[in-house]
């Protein structure tokens, strides 16, 4: 795969971080950004639709999948499995459109390798108290689940410092603001900025 003028960006967060609600308000607000939305084996939930959140498929699907090397990376979580498709980030990141895909940290870890030039953004909630409150919140789980999610969020937060940027969602619209500026400053950087205006440069630079 190659990197185009896009780039590629890895988010990651333990569940009831906010992350979603983050993306969805900063692609709101971002033009040429796109959430990459994942295949999974998780069943459907009441008000998520087909394509829109997920690609719903099942478990031979997702296996016929696997053995034709469609993802970009996957993983299992709570006895799920998710991916990404290779080909749909490659077509985007060659149009030039920047990509996120929203996956844990051992699919963030494989993109990494594959393409070294992602950036990755690990979001945290401010406290655990507020983590907590996060997911009773949802009502969609029974107190064990909640528990046994917790507890999960305390190994996946551990993984922090393997990423590039550390976003901390305190505050919904500086956090939004924060994942903005990531954003920007990958685009301005000099190898993105000479892709995007190769003609410019060569009308300034003629002699």
């Amino acid at each position: 795969m190659q990197n185009g003028l896009g780039t590629l960006f890895t988010v990651s967060a333990p569940s009831g971080a906010g992350k979603t609600s983050l993306l969805e308000a900063l692609v709101g607000r971002s033009r040429d950004l796109q959430v990459s939305v994942s295949h999974t084996t998780r069943p459907q939930r009441n008000g998520e639709r087909d394509g829109i959140n997920y690609h719903f498929v099942d478990r031979a699907t997702f296996q016929a999948m696997l053995a034709e090397d469609a993802f970009l990376e996957h993983a299992e979580v709570f006895g799920n499995y998710y991916g990404t498709s290779a080909r749909w980030v490659n077509d985007k990141l060659a149009s030039g459109i920047d990509v996120i895909l929203e996956i844990d940290w051992q699919g963030a870890g494989q993109v990494k390798q594959l393409l070294p030039g992602t950036q990755s953004i690990f979001i945290l909630p401010p406290s655990r108290e507020t983590l907590h409150e996060r997911l009773t919140g949802r009502g969609q789980d029974d107190e064990e689940t909640i528990s046994r999610r917790m507890s999960q969020a305390v190994s996946e937060m551990s993984h922090y410092v393997d990423y590039d940027y550390l976003v901390v969602n305190a505050d919904f619209e500086q956090a939004v603001e924060d994942l903005a500026c990531i954003i920007a400053s990958q685009r301005l950087r000099m190898s993105s900025q000479a892709a995007r205006h190769t003609r410019l440069l060569q009308r300034l630079l003629q002699t």
